[in-house]
């Protein structure tokens, strides 16, 4: 009998306290503690999501001939201008196919002033009636061809002249280079996929990260069109890697339009200045976005405790009723309800 009545009394008393209040008697109950009455009040909150970082444009350096590296003029990493070299192609070959196709332009062209002066030669002897039509049409004929070889040794020549350009590779943009993985000496060309180096553009660096749907639908119904919720999207913030924040603000650029089947969110693009280079192309960080609440009822965080995924917090009843409060009563035995008075759980504040 005594050791019904001890399990029972430890039963008892392990159930008070998980609920977050001993018991006491209803003298005990009563006393002094420490209150407040909540009000509502506009507040400004923040949600983060996972972000990863890129250059405005990533532009891949692939030669379009082919050759033996012959200059490097670029380091890992180093800081380019538009137009600046950065790599050099052997020469001597383009160089001599060059000379040959000038030549062979110097010959057609040399070739039509002969058949010019044929022609004009015939048809001065036609118009005298000394040679026959016939003479006039070969003359002209020959004249066209001789035009005709000219403008194909012009366009080799031309091919010849921009395959020796293509041996110097410049910058495409302004931007930061990547790694370097051919030396001086390999044999590069338009099948090198991987090309030679990469230069970012990181003027201006794009934050990608995934929207709900719920968060973009709750969001059009409050602007009524996409494009109107893009413009008056609030600046957004990044928390970089490091745990510091980027001292600049973001805009949001874009957002795809289109739900992914498989994460139900939608791809989302936010545009960072970056003048000095603090943000890197290719690395991750974490996306803050705010977003304001009217006439929210807020209560203290400190009021709070948690218990798995639900806050809770002590209450009086008539009070929160009276401020529009949604109870849910914790789930406990009906022993430990008459027992003692318990705290309740706190819902959220009613539409």
């Amino acid at each position: 009998m005594y050791m019904k009545k001890s399990l029972y009394l430890a039963w008892l008393l392990l159930s008070l306290v998980a609920c977050g209040h001993p018991d006491k008697g209803e003298g005990e109950m009563a006393g002094n503690y420490e209150t407040m009455t909540v009000k509502r009040a506009d507040i400004t909150l923040e949600q983060t999501y996972p972000a990863s970082i890129e250059g405005r444009q990533s532009i891949r350096i692939i030669p379009r001939v082919e050759g033996y590296l012959s200059e490097i003029r670029i380091k890992e990493g180093q800081r380019v201008r538009k137009g600046q070299v950065l790599f050099v192609i052997d020469q001597a070959t383009f160089k001599a196919e060059e000379r040959a196709a000038k030549a062979n332009v110097e010959v057609a062209r040399a070739g039509v002033e002969g058949a010019q002066l044929n022609y004009d030669s015939r048809k001065g002897l036609w118009e005298k009636a000394i040679v026959s039509e016939y003479d006039l049409r070969s003359a002209q004929t020959q004249l066209d061809l001789a035009r005709a070889q000219l403008a194909q040794a012009q366009a080799q020549w031309e091919s010849a002249r921009s395959n020796l350009s293509y041996t110097v590779l410049t910058s495409p943009s302004d931007g930061v280079v990547g790694s370097l993985p051919y030396r001086k000496g390999d044999l590069v060309g338009p099948s090198t996929q991987d090309g030679l180096t990469t230069v970012a553009d990181n003027a201006q660096m794009y934050v990608y990260f995934s929207l709900t749907e719920k968060d973009v639908m709750t969001r059009m119904e409050e602007f009524g069109s996409m494009e109107k919720m893009i413009a008056s999207f609030p600046s957004v913030s990044l928390q970089t890697q490091g745990g510091t924040t980027y001292p600049l603000e973001g805009r949001l650029g874009s957002i795809s339009g289109v739900v992914d089947r498989n994460t139900g969110a939608l791809s989302a693009r936010a545009v960072f200045p970056n003048p000095d280079g603090r943000l890197l192309s290719g690395s991750t960080g974490r996306l803050t976005i705010p977003y304001r609440l009217g006439q929210a009822i807020v209560i203290p965080q400190a009021a709070t405790y948690e218990i798995q995924d639900k806050v809770f917090v002590y209450y009086g009843l008539r009070s929160v009723r009276r401020a529009g409060f949604q109870i849910q009563q914790p789930r406990l035995s009906a022993e430990a309800r008459r027992r003692g008075r318990i705290t309740s759980c706190l819902g959220k504040s009613p539409e």
